[in-house]
């Protein structure tokens, strides 16, 4: 009996152009590399050259021990997520097995295409809150790997902001 993967990506075409995507890249075997807290500042200027080279903004992003989240937006027709997210773990990989003799990434990775009726500044306040729900920090603007290239986030911060994405929201039961 062979083993089937289930096929988390959508079409292709679905991933580019103009659009607002939720990604969670995860850490191989879950491991705690971005505890170290230069590692996870250099994947922050890594993620920032590799949104430049692709035509991506960064509306928030959030560098935990185990995992990264972003909120990006393909920002011309032309842009494209997979090649975004491709390029980006493939070079941060290479650098990192290259330093350290270990894989970084998991091989594949979880994104969420943002429909109009998603509220962007709920995802992302999901996104800056995630180390305050992990006890990492008592304010999202006290954590250091955290942040936004298009809005100036740390002067707004509450924690009254709630989104659940929609694989942990509970199932509802059919009545």
């Amino acid at each position: 009996m062979s083993f089937q993967r289930k096929k988390i990506r959508l079409p292709s075409s679905r991933y580019t152009g103009k659009q607002i995507y939720f990604v969670t890249l995860c850490c191989d075997d879950r491991r705690p590399f971005f505890a170290n807290e230069s590692l996870g500042h250099w994947l922050v200027t890594e993620l920032l050259k590799s949104a430049a080279e692709e035509s991506f903004a960064i509306h928030a992003y959030c560098v935990m021990p185990d995992h990264v989240h972003l909120l990006v937006e393909g920002m011309s027709e032309t842009c494209d997520l997979i090649r975004l997210i491709s390029s980006f773990k493939q070079q941060t990989a290479f650098y990192y097995k290259k330093k350290s003799g270990r894989r970084l990434w998991q091989p594949r990775y979880y994104d969420h295409v943002l429909r109009k009726a998603v509220a962007t500044d709920a995802v992302a306040w999901y996104t800056w809150l995630n180390p305050v729900r992990k006890s990492l920090c008592s304010a999202p603007q006290d954590y250091p790997l955290s942040g936004s290239l298009t809005l100036d986030w740390r002067s707004r911060c509450s924690s009254a902001h709630t989104w659940v994405p929609p694989w942990k929201a509970p199932k509802k039961m059919p009545g």
